[in-house]
């Protein structure tokens, strides 16, 4: 009793830090927004930044000294706090007062757009979303207005210009620092290992959208920036200013080439690109890198720090990437199924913990050696202590090159593999309803098979589980092999009677069920290498600790490191001049102090954590398998599919024949699956085409289905 005691005082202490973190981001997120707010005002640019100057300018930092304060710091603050938060979450008890979260909040989950050019957007996305587009229509309008107002026919005419060109610079100019805004959030949603994406909840898979609508505001509004100024020009006859440099201010030349790779990633970007030729869509938006760095020669280093957070926490995270990236992992074995889908099992740090519906990235060097792919983990971490496996679908050309050498012939001992990840979401929040509505179609179902393995664990935990209804659509009757993968490759112990789960598969394209019922399938074992190393956090087991390490002792080793370079190098030579060093020189050395930081700490980071783990290799090594060969599946494994758990699965599994699930809009027809739903509590689950979504998010979003929670998992962003 005094252990519980002792533990039930750890976990409230625990959730009192965790309170208190959360009040504290949310005050210093608060502030932040309001110098966006004040910022195009002229009691921010008279009163405000004068004040910060005097304070914070010094021989060691200039004026980006003030415009580090202002926007860096907050940020980087918030997203130190948030990695400490999120490592203390594993300590903390979260299965109190779940289902009270979700009568709070649920309803603010809830679709409200279902189609449009946004695609399924919630009551919270709506909320937010109006708010960013109030603050630039703000922030235009108060820049416009301000300088407007001291635009005349005579100071104009001073100037050897009409009024409407004089207008027209200003609105070219506003419409860039609008734009800035913009680029400050760009690089957020696409932070995979964000702590600040983690502390609302969300994880970068799900954020994408929220990229991509940032970046086509960006570029509209950056287009228009140059397009306007090119206009002013050749009115007032300074087409030569395209090709202006200047050693203090804004260079226009590196302006064009940021526009420029912009450009070209904004229109390989389209739907049609990504879907047809996602290598060129894939290669060119790696010009990021050159967007982002003419661009801080564009407006100079002070002045980009205003995007600066976002970009440096990507920086951070994609050279973790990187270094994880460069390991090649232990692939134990493969399955093959008949309708084209693949199973990799990997080799796995027996300390690497994740949730359900967790995103891998992998790279196979045969194929490809700079193309990643994402896939979703259908291995649980408590089934699978040993082992986390992806399921691969042959829909497209590189996955389709894949099952071309899993499924050949000849023999195959090893396949290079590299991964990035695991990235997990933050909770598990399909335990806190009555009742589970997975809905899938086609290679869809692959999230729902490690949210299926989890609650057959917690189920025979004796922890109070959902009922769960799978509703499975397929095209052909060999893709009904997908349901195999609901259970482990080495089978499980557990008992799946002790969960009330009902499958409803439906197969659209075929009639009758198949007259040749026998299952061919593949299984490969693959042989270790000297090289190959377990799949395991990129910095260990405290993760989030060593993340939140790597951002604030980062920074500080960049302030010194600006510092020192300012005070005892450059100004002794240039005195502030710009003779000597220019704004472009200046900015060249600021992007370089910054990578070297984040480059020295996070390769320590990873080298120490790296050492901790040089054990699993010498496992590795000592591991005995099975010569590799590509082979029909042995009869063990034959006599597995008759076993317990899958003859439980076939008695819980109706199959339908020339049908799709009814799932279409009118709730008062008792024939439809998702109007029988008389739980109060049920969380519908949705992966599959774009008008499946939104079909059942139309049904979720009516006011008669009150009952009903909607979630989606989407992969053709």
């Amino acid at each position: 009793m005094n252990l519980v005691k002792i533990e039930r005082m750890l976990h409230e202490k625990i959730k009192s830090i965790q309170l208190a973190i959360k009040l504290l981001v949310l005050v210093i997120f608060l502030g932040y927004i309001m110098i966006w707010i004040m910022m195009p005002t002229n009691e921010f640019w008279l009163h405000w930044l004068p004040d910060i100057h005097a304070k914070t300018d010094s021989t060691y930092f200039g004026q980006q000294g003030a415009n580090i304060l202002i926007y860096c710091f907050p940020i980087l603050l918030i997203a130190t706090l948030g990695c400490l938060y999120l490592h203390l979450d594993k300590y903390s008890d979260d299965s109190e007062n779940s289902t009270s979260k979700v009568s709070h909040f649920a309803s603010w989950r809830q679709p409200v757009l279902v189609k449009g050019p946004l695609g399924i957007v919630s009551w919270t996305e709506l909320s937010f979303l109006v708010m960013f587009v109030a603050l630039l229509v703000w922030s235009f309008s108060a820049y416009v207005h301000g300088m407007f107002k001291n635009i005349t026919q005579q100071s104009s005419s001073k100037m050897g210009e009409h009024v409407w060109e004089a207008k027209l610079d200003s609105v070219a100019l506003m419409l860039g620092l609008v734009g800035n805004i913009c680029l400050s959030f760009l690089f957020f949603p696409v932070t995979r290992g964000s702590s600040i994406l983690r502390l609302f909840g969300l994880t970068s898979e799900s954020s994408i959208k929220y990229h991509i609508w940032l970046g086509h505001t960006v570029l509209t509004l950056f287009t228009a920036h140059g397009l306007c100024y090119v206009i002013f020009w050749a009115n007032t006859h300074q087409i030569s200013e395209m090709l202006t440099w200047n050693n203090v201010g804004v260079s226009n030349v590196a302006g064009e080439v940021a526009l420029l790779s912009g450009l070209a990633m904004w229109i390989t970007s389209s739907s049609f690109v990504r879907r047809q030729l996602f290598e060129l869509f894939f290669y060119t938006h790696h010009l990021y890198i050159v967007f982002v760095l003419f661009f801080v020669l564009h407006v100079g280093f002070s002045y980009s720090c205003i995007m600066l957070p976002g970009f440096y926490l990507f920086l951070i995270d994609r050279f973790l990437r990187f270094l994880q990236s460069q390991q090649s992992v232990r692939l134990i074995s493969a399955r093959v199924l008949p309708c084209q889908a693949m199973e990799l099992n990997f080799s796995k740090d027996p300390r690497l913990t994740y949730n359900p519906s967790s995103i891998m990235f992998i790279n196979v060097k045969s194929i490809s050696k700079l193309q990643w792919h994402p896939f979703t983990v259908t291995s649980n971490c408590n089934m699978d202590s040993d082992q986390i496996s992806i399921v691969i679908k042959s829909e497209g050309n590189w996955s389709q090159k894949l099952y071309e050498k899993l499924s050949s012939p000849t023999s195959m001992d090893r396949l290079e593999v590299s991964v990035e990840g695991p990235y997990a979401p933050t909770s598990t929040s399909f335990l806190r309803h009555d009742k589970l509505v997975l809905v899938s179609g086609g290679s869809g179902i692959t999230p729902f098979i490690s949210i299926i393995r989890q609650l057959i664990f917690d189920a025979n935990a004796n922890r109070k589980t959902p009922r769960i209804l799978l509703v499975a659509a397929f095209k052909k009757s060999e893709d009904l092999t997908m349901l195999d993968l609901l259970l482990p490759f080495s089978g499980t112990s557990h008992d799946i009677c002790r969960t009330q789960f009902q499958i409803q598969a439906y197969v659209t394209r075929d009639t009758n069920p198949p007259t040749d019922s026998k299952k061919l399938r593949q299984s490969i074992m693959f042989k270790p290498s000297v090289s190959d190393r377990s799949v395991s956090a990129v910095l260990g087991s405290s993760s989030w600790l060593w993340l939140g390490a790597i951002i604030s002792s980062s920074f500080v080793i960049f302030l010194v490191l600006l510092g020192l370079v300012s005070r005892y190098y450059i100004y002794p030579i240039d005195h502030n001049t710009y003779t000597i060093y220019s704004d472009a020189a200046r900015s060249m050395i600021g992007v370089v102090v910054l990578c070297v930081s984040v480059v020295i700490v996070a390769t320590l980071a990873f080298v120490w954590n790296r050492k901790q783990n040089s054990r699993d290799k010498r496992q590795i090594q000592s591991t005995d398998t099975a010569s590799p060969m590509a082979s029909p599946v042995p009869e063990s494994w034959e006599r597995e599919l008759e076993n317990v758990p899958h003859r439980s699965f076939k008695e819980v599994t109706t199959v339908h024949y020339g049908e799709r699930p009814n799932l279409k809009s009118k709730l008062t027809e008792n024939l439809e699956i998702l109007s029988e739903c008389e739980e109060s509590n049920v969380g519908i689950l949705v992966s599959g085409p774009k008008k499946m979504r939104q079909d059942i998010a139309a049904i979720c979003s009516s006011g008669s289905a009150n009952t009903l929670h909607y979630e989606s998992f989407s992969f053709n962003w």
